[in-house]
């Protein structure tokens, strides 16, 4: 359903480049969107994971055919991706020649964004909220 959503998004930017974002397994959906589409130029993912599995498919797996700039920042102690994955993606992002930040945000649980729940963490959420706009900003201007 991907490539559907970002036609109709592009249907009213009039076809222009966007971004994507993505909580949780919507980061995993902001991976796959960049991965299809040429005109995602920007896209983040914020306490996401299994962005990096064994799976034939996975997210990561599609990096060389995003033209994208990425922005990770990772929960820190996160099951769903642990530094190994963190450290697999930021490889695979290196290694297709993308310009990315792939940070895990100490003491940041998972779900850190996310204001009316017990796991929410301040700092990692107002981190959060600076970068995206900080990518944003430097890929599709104010």
């Amino acid at each position: 359903d991907i490539p559907a959503y970002l036609a109709a998004l592009r249907e009213h930017t009039d076809g222009a480049e966007v971004g994507v974002v993505g909580y949780c397994m919507g980061a995993r959906l902001a991976v796959r969107a960049a991965n299809l589409d040429p005109h995602v130029v920007a896209a983040a993912g914020f306490h996401g994971g299994g962005l990096v599995t064994d799976a034939p498919d996975s997210p990561h797996v599609g990096l060389p055919d995003a033209r994208a700039e990425f922005v990770f920042g990772h929960a820190d102690n996160d099951r769903g991706m642990p530094p190994e994955a963190v450290e697999k993606l930021g490889q695979t992002l290196a290694a297709a020649g993308l310009t990315a930040k792939n940070e895990i945000y100490p003491d940041s649980p998972h779900g850190y964004s996310i204001d009316d729940t017990s796991m929410y963490h301040q700092p990692g959420a107002e981190r959060a909220f600076g970068e995206l706009r900080a990518l944003l900003e430097r890929t599709l201007g104010s």
